[in-house]
């Protein structure tokens, strides 16, 4: 097992390597200089001479070759320093640190939603096969996993607005801090995000058990007169977990990166919120910084995927 965790988080270290490089690239080379591109912008509200422009350059370490640029924002990587806010000043780490929480609970109360509703409902429909309640099911699923999730955000806003008269926060409220204020904020988004993504859950597990269901171990446990409800919690199940996993880490390592539309529908102060604002005032720093963020989060939830697939079958661990 060991040897098989060095295997999997030494190929993890080029990932991020390039990672680092494609944001770098795509923020330095292919939009081009960036305080001139500021510059140039408004209709002359951010007009500057070409010594401000340089002065800017300079203090930005802009005016270095790219090389050195690239191994400097490592270093300050490395060693925890995000660099600041083009506009506000705001140190990007303490942006970071006071909204990721919000961003990732949300995330997390989707896929915890997937989990407690789509996993039953899928194993119920793969046990109840061809029969009216299974077509019923994945009519409804079908439905859901058309709906797009801002859409459904825009629902839930709208009816709690107009028919309820809520009002949600518009500030950040920790869970740790008010439950019911932190709840008003984050559940909204966490079923706009969750409702599709139960769907695609119960699409995917109906699929992994029916392929369980029908493998030698499972004809033998009927043989020997073992019922169908063990013999899909005792033997089902877990061999069916494999993309059941798979599926939640990829979603999970989207969602902590955060969902923009969602964000922007409920108004929540998250990452994705930060990051609509920083593409709206061309914050480079931010924009640079957040999106290493999401690459390192999706690639490390994708790693910790990729170890539990030798917890559910051990034959992968000497692969």
């Amino acid at each position: 097992m060991r040897k098989y965790v060095l295997r999997r988080v030494a190929s993890a270290v080029p990932t991020l390597l390039g990672i680092t490089v494609l944001i770098f690239v795509a923020m330095r080379v292919l939009p081009g200089d960036p305080v001139a591109m500021i510059a140039s912008e408004g209709q002359g509200t951010y007009a500057l001479r070409a010594e401000e422009l340089a002065k800017a350059r300079a203090t930005l370490g802009l005016d270095k070759p790219y090389y050195r640029q690239y191994l400097d924002w490592m270093g300050d990587v490395l060693r925890g320093d995000l660099g600041r806010s083009f506009w506000r000043g705001e140190p990007i780490r303490d942006l970071i640190l006071r909204r990721g929480p919000i961003t990732a609970q949300i995330a997390l109360m989707a896929v915890v939603l997937s989990w407690v509703i789509g996993v039953p409902v899928g194993i119920a429909s793969a046990t109840w096969r061809r029969s009216a309640g299974d077509h019923v099911t994945r009519m409804v699923v079908t439905v859901f996993m058309a709906v797009p999730s801002f859409w459904v955000g825009l629902v839930i806003v709208l009816v709690g607005v107009l028919v309820f008269t809520w009002r949600p926060p518009l500030t950040i409220i920790y869970l740790w801090d008010d439950p019911w204020g932190n709840l008003q904020i984050t559940l909204g988004p966490a079923l706009a995000m969750g409702a599709g993504l139960v769907a695609v859950m119960a699409r995917i597990t109906r699929s992994s058990v029916l392929e369980a269901l029908e493998e030698d171990y499972v004809r033998t446990a009927r043989a020997k007169g073992l019922g169908e409800p063990p013999i899909v919690r005792r033997h089902v199940l877990k061999n069916a977990m494999l993309p059941i996993v798979t599926l939640s880490g990829l979603t999970l390592g989207g969602l902590l990166g955060g969902s923009v539309a969602v964000e922007r529908a409920f108004g929540v102060p998250g990452l994705g919120t930060a990051l609509v604002q920083a593409l709206t005032e061309r914050d480079w720093m931010m924009i640079q910084n957040l999106v290493l963020l999401y690459g390192v989060i999706f690639t490390v939830v994708n790693l910790l995927v990729d170890l539990s697939y030798g917890l559910f079958d051990p034959r992968i661990r000497y692969q």
